[in-house]
């Protein structure tokens, strides 16, 4: 059993950066996962009167520090020669239709409230995300300080 976790553990001498810690980088993929779905739900707010626009969501990894290293997801779509994609990094996350409640005559599926509902629990998950890589710093701070310092 020894023999096993030695393996996993650093040798004596080798620096540790707060990059190796599983937990901030649990952390830092979930932050990754709300800022990507924000902007799906951006989208779905901007498309909201588009004729035949279905809703977006990403699907939640189980494991959003793998879904960081891993890449690849999303990309916006044209449905139009006309449209313009814009520059900048594709999201990381699988996307998937996720139609609201209600449809219209036109085939639009976003709601516009439903959306804002989404919305505002991204943020409060981002907020706390937020808040516990904050404590999990602190934590790491206090550990290193010099004792009696």
């Amino acid at each position: 059993m020894q023999a096993a976790n030695s393996a996993d553990q650093p040798s004596e001498g080798t620096r540790v950066s707060v990059t190796d810690i599983p937990l901030l980088n649990q952390i830092k993929g979930r932050l990754g996962w709300l800022d990507d779905r924000q902007r799906v739900i951006a989208q779905n707010v901007a498309n909201s009167d588009t004729p035949g626009f279905m809703a977006r969501d990403l699907k939640a990894p189980t494991d959003f520090a793998e879904a960081m290293r891993t890449g690849g997801g999303l990309k916006m779509v044209a449905t139009n020669a006309r449209h313009i994609t814009p520059p900048g990094q594709a999201a990381r996350f699988d996307s998937l239709n996720a139609p609201d409640s209600e449809t219209t005559l036109d085939g639009n599926s976003v709601v516009v409230e439903e959306q804002m509902l989404k919305m505002a629990e991204s943020r409060m998950a981002y907020d706390a995300a937020i808040g516990f890589y904050q404590k999990s710093m602190q934590m790491i701070r206090m550990a290193a300080r010099k004792p009696g310092a």
